[in-house]
């Protein structure tokens, strides 16, 4: 990785970080809460791509394991990746590596409703669908009830897949992987 690829991805631990400082939003019937941090890995997805984006939620992920209260509510340390988040926590690099890798192959022929389909494809149905089973294993539940519960995410993540695909197309021009491209 060249060193504007690492500050870049730096830069998204940061900005995932202070997503984190935006107060969850509990549920009462499902124990992972709704929070702004998806949106952060859809949009480095997207604006990155796979490499830098990936490495910056690994980075995120091992900054939470030492103990910062960088996850959404003040949560850090070993305890939000052994809980009922830790399949969606789990599964942020794995979308962000999708999201941008799949964001780099349709680079020269961008479109907004592309990297929409993108985000919504591996920003929302791929964390949902490794987060809810994960969830239903550690609460102990049917996986298939876990999957319906986890539906009530989707009107939330379908917006914040918007607003990742509107930032990512309008800064497109300053966009790591648009160096890539030429």
């Amino acid at each position: 990785m060249k060193t504007k690829e690492i500050v870049y991805a730096a830069l998204f631990t940061a900005f995932m970080a202070v997503l984190g400082m935006i107060p969850p939003i509990p549920l009462g019937f499902i124990p992972v809460p709704v929070t702004a941090q998806t949106l952060g890995v859809m949009l480095a997805g997207c604006f990155l791509g796979k490499k830098p984006a990936a490495m910056s939620l690994i980075l995120f992920i091992v900054l939470v394991a030492i103990g910062l209260p960088i996850l959404s509510g003040g949560r850090g340390g070993l305890a939000p990746l052994v809980g009922p988040s830790a399949g969606y926590i789990f599964s942020w690099p794995i979308a962000a590596f999708l999201i941008g890798y799949a964001s780099e192959k349709i680079w020269p022929k961008l479109r907004m409703w592309k990297l929409l389909t993108i985000n919504i494809l591996f920003g929302v149905l791929l964390v949902s669908l490794i987060g809810a089973p994960v969830m239903a294993l550690i609460t102990h539940t049917s996986i298939w009830a876990g999957l319906i519960g986890s539906a009530v995410y989707l009107p939330g993540d379908i917006i914040k897949a918007v607003i990742a695909a509107v930032v990512a197309f309008q800064l497109r021009a300053i966009s790591p992987i648009e160096e890539k491209a030429h």
